[in-house]
């Protein structure tokens, strides 16, 4: 019986064996590689620390250092790949420096370097790292001629080693650096979408209203020309132009509708998700229980959330019946639909749901999806809970 290959887990290194095998060669080549990389990092650490210190009397001292750090950062980088490609350590990269506005100035800029936590624990990583770089690499290059059988075996306590310094000192520090590189990535979706809004209303004027406006500019131009020569032909010439008037204001009317509805400013959500469940194209139930209003952009993505789905519903489910339900459960507004359609909607199946998705991630939400094949379909997406009267102190604050 012929037995297939052993593959490594995706978590990290298989187990170790007798045996040399391709992770046991590079957990080797990672240790013969601890001496020149433990080397450059002690030289670069002293010498950046000597030299910014030793100059901090003088006014280039302290940006020196500053800019040390900022190369510290990047020795921490090639060392977080060095174990990904060697060890595979899979460890998340710190949150970048904060930015520091032009208007903010030169100090700003240097308290901003100087207080860096991922740079400084670069420089301690730089630092200890010479002794147990000469240690492995002796260890390592004496084993292959002498110690060899067992080689693999102190390999691998060495490297874990390894693995544990890296983690310890050069991974994000706390869940506050890795939430503020998905708050990054979040900003980035929000921006995005916002474009991709702005776009689609500048396609809809210009495709829409301000065509038939156009139209019905120069058919009033011809209606005057005709007025005293052909007053019947000037009459229906201005009767076709009072209907595209009409045509114009409904198709103005869709698209404010579409930016911010008036029903949801005016009375909430309750009458909002109302109004567009009258218009699906199933009977739709809607129980809507909340003890106040959330802030304005909560409510807007609540709203437009139901808005798409409820869509989905009436192009995509076959479904006979439907319903919404809106309800808040301490900090989060919880919004749930649900059909008894055909199911089988999925995340990249073209009808949006990434989407959403992706929109309720930017703001600290969930979207879960759950439609088995035959169905139903139930959708749940969760939104932070603001306080429309703490928005709106926020707001005054600011103001002032």
């Amino acid at each position: 019986m012929t037995m297939s290959p052993q593959v490594p887990d995706h978590d990290g290194p298989p187990p170790v064996r007798f045996a040399f095998d391709r992770w046991t060669w590079k957990e080797i080549a990672h240790l013969l590689a601890n001496l020149p990389m433990a080397i450059a990092g002690f030289v670069y650490t002293v010498l950046m620390i000597a030299i910014g210190v030793g100059l901090a009397v003088t006014v280039i001292g302290l940006p020196l250092l500053a800019l040390g750090l900022q190369g510290a950062r990047l020795l921490g980088r090639a060392e977080r790949g060095r174990a990904r490609g060697l060890l595979g350590l899979r460890i998340d990269e710190p949150s970048p420096m904060a930015r520091v506005r032009r208007e903010e100035g030169f100090f700003a800029w240097l308290w901003s370097s100087l207080k860096d936590p991922v740079g400084w624990r670069a420089v301690l990583y730089g630092f200890i790292r010479l002794p147990w770089g000469v240690v492995t690499f002796a260890v390592t290059l004496v084993s292959l001629f002498v110690l060899w059988p067992v080689l693999p075996y102190m390999a691998r306590l060495m490297t874990n080693a390894d693995r544990g310094m890296v983690r310890g000192l050069l991974s994000p520090s706390d869940e506050l650096e890795r939430r503020i590189a998905e708050l990054e990535s979040d900003r980035g979706v929000v921006v995005d979408t916002a474009a991709a809004d702005l776009r689609r209303i500048e396609r809809d004027l210009h495709d829409g209203a301000q065509a038939r406006l156009v139209a019905l500019a120069m058919g009033l131009g011809l209606a005057k020309e005709k007025l005293t020569d052909d007053p019947e032909a000037a009459a229906r010439m201005v009767d076709e132009a009072h209907g595209e008037v009409k045509v114009a204001l409904q198709e103005l009317r869709d698209l404010a509708r579409g930016i911010h509805p008036a029903v949801l400013t005016d009375r909430g959500l309750d009458a909002a998700l109302s109004a567009i469940a009258s218009r699906c194209t199933v009977p739709v139930t809607v129980r809507v229980d909340l003890p106040g209003r959330p802030a304005q952009a909560i409510e807007g993505i609540a709203y437009f959330t139901v808005s798409e789905l409820l869509q989905n519903v009436s192009k995509h489910s076959a479904a006979r019946s439907a319903s919404v339900e809106v309800w808040r459960s301490a900090d989060r507004l919880l919004i749930q639909v649900t059909d008894d359609g055909r199911g089988g909607a999925s995340m990249d199946g073209g009808t949006g749901m990434a989407g959403l998705a992706e929109r309720l991630g930017a703001v600290d939400g969930l979207f879960v999806l759950d439609s088995p094949a035959g169905g139903p379909t139930t959708v749940t997406a969760e939104l932070p809970w603001r306080d429309r009267e703490s928005e709106k102190t926020v707001a005054g604050a600011r103001t002032a």
